[in-house]
């Protein structure tokens, strides 16, 4: 079974876009494995919590990265 985990910052995707990445990586992996994968692939996006990871020895927070993604009413 094709699996993919994507971590991001919480608030900084709105659920379009959440939609978004799940789309078009199930897409990727059927054009890689053929349409068998479809019905198999399974794909994660985690939100991590803000100041919950950094990177070259900085803690990124909402404020480093510029704010929340923007309000959409299709949050859940």
């Amino acid at each position: 079974m094709p699996f993919a985990n994507f971590k991001v910052p919480e608030k900084t995707l709105t659920p379009k876009q959440k939609e978004e990445i799940v789309t078009r990586t199930t897409e990727l992996y059927v054009e890689i494995y053929g349409e068998r994968a479809r019905h198999t692939t399974m794909v994660l996006v985690e939100e991590v919590a803000d100041g919950g990871w950094g990177i070259s020895g900085n803690v990124l927070t909402l404020a480093v990265l510029g704010g929340a993604a923007p309000a959409d009413s299709g949050e859940a």
